[in-house]
């Protein structure tokens, strides 16, 4: 029997403890409480929930484990945390606080090694490497990129490069393979996050996930872009992803997660109901 696809709510939390939603990682609106939203959506079926201080790292500051810790009080399902975790120490503090998985991601481009120690101290199976992407178009006849890992879309062709410090610096390497590097380090887990499609509802980065799915061994989590259930299927039965993350069709009531199950389910996707 397949293994039930999840289906994973999302935090952005700003420096002030309050949910945020934006669309490409920029125009951010409130969008509530995290303790409430993370209780609501315990109640109503989320297979685990995600909380990212989505400024910790740019901010040069420690998360908000105060925060942490309420979440954590009140959700009885698995929770990441990430944003701002850069050392074994803040691991273990993460995770004292309540949650049972961590996200890493500008300290890991900045010092890949911190994945290798946080792995071996803790087991790659509460390692999750975050990798926020940004398509790279090319022209035809343009070289320069042998190096890089070029896919036709429907858009063109292009590359996808990572970005640190959410989303607002960007760092020339091929995404694909510092994706197959964290997993060689020990992550266990990849949550990947688009900057084009972020908040336009547009639907997943289908093409990136595709081929991504074929290429690394541990679990893949489409980010960014859901607008409507057909998104969240074809994440599933195109993208080959192993869980589907989603913030403003949740906060925003547009759909619940009863609803994506339910549809999911009817189109043969297994889920926990």
């Amino acid at each position: 029997m397949p293994l039930a696809k999840r289906i994973i709510p999302c935090f952005d939390v700003s420096s002030e403890g309050r949910v945020i939603k934006g669309i490409r990682f920029r125009e951010h609106i409130d969008a509530g409480d995290p303790t409430e939203l993370a209780s609501y959506y315990d109640r109503e079926g989320a297979d685990e929930v995600v909380f990212l201080d989505i400024s910790a790292s740019h901010e040069n500051r420690d998360i908000m484990l105060r925060v942490v810790r309420k979440t954590a009080e009140v959700v009885f399902i698995p929770l990441t945390v990430g944003g701002g975790i850069r050392s074994v120490e803040d691991v273990r503090r993460i995770l004292a606080s309540g949650a049972d998985k961590v996200a890493i991601n500008t300290a890991a481009v900045n010092e890949p090694d911190v994945i290798n120690r946080c792995s071996e101290v803790f087991g790659s199976q509460c390692i999750v490497s975050a990798i926020d992407i940004e398509r790279m178009y090319i022209q035809d006849g343009e070289s320069g990129h042998e190096d890089k890992t070029v896919l036709k879309t429907d858009e063109g062709n292009c590359w996808w490069r990572i970005s640190i410090y959410g989303g607002r610096k960007p760092v020339n390497i091929d995404a694909f393979q510092w994706a197959e590097e964290v997993v060689d380090r020990g992550a266990g887990e990849l949550l990947v996050s688009s900057l084009d499609f972020d908040g336009t509802r547009k639907g997943y980065d289908i093409a990136f996930l595709k081929e991504l799915s074929k290429r690394v061994r541990v679990p893949v989590i489409a980010s960014s872009g859901v607008g409507k259930l057909e998104h969240i299927l074809s994440a599933f039965t195109e993208g080959n992803a192993d869980a589907a993350l989603a913030a403003g069709i949740f906060h925003y009531k547009i759909y619940s997660i009863r609803d994506v199950k339910n549809y999911l389910k009817e189109h043969g996707v297994e889920v926990r109901l």
